[in-house]
């Protein structure tokens, strides 16, 4: 570690890693929120499959905290390029409604807002609906993760028009 510079480094990979998250920054405006690395590639794929640009590939791992899920929207928020989030869990040992707490406490926390797609499947998935539901915040809900990528992918070109029109696939 003594030979480690974090002055080379992306900010946002240094703080990542200070809470115990995975994150490497890209160029495009779609950020992602996955657990599981082969998830987060998937997801960034069909991104790219509907015609959007993932911002970051972001692992927050099995056993994320909802302080964790939290400072991670932070790092995803501070981009400004972001013009949309996507949260895609599928929890087996990941806890969805840990996920939905953290989002919660983010969008309180956290003064910008973009438009979030939210895609949960797996453990305690009905309390995290549930949770997102009676929070009051303005989240597009995904049933499968072709339908979480198509509302991002419009979601950001909503937020941006400017930005590539998703093809029709």
């Amino acid at each position: 570690a003594a030979l480690r510079d974090v002055a080379q480094e992306d900010p946002r990979e240094v703080e990542a890693s200070k809470h115990g998250l995975n994150y490497i920054g890209l160029d495009g405006n779609i950020a992602c929120l996955v657990n599981g690395a082969g998830l987060a590639m998937a997801t960034m794929d069909i991104i790219k499959f509907y015609g959007g640009e993932p911002a970051n590939f972001l692992d927050v791992g099995g056993g994320a905290n909802e302080q964790q899920v939290t400072e991670a929207f932070k790092i995803l928020l501070a981009d400004r390029k972001v013009k949309a989030i996507l949260v895609n869990i599928f929890g087996g040992i990941m806890k969805c409604d840990v996920i939905a707490q953290g989002i919660i406490n983010a969008a309180k926390s956290i003064k910008r807002s973009v438009p979030g797609v939210v895609r949960l499947e797996g453990t305690n998935v009905e309390r995290a609906k549930q949770l997102l539901k009676e929070s009051g915040l303005a989240l597009i809900t995904a049933g499968d993760l072709a339908d979480a990528a198509q509302k991002a992918v419009a979601a950001a070109v909503a937020v941006n028009p400017k930005s590539r029109v998703p093809s029709s696939k």
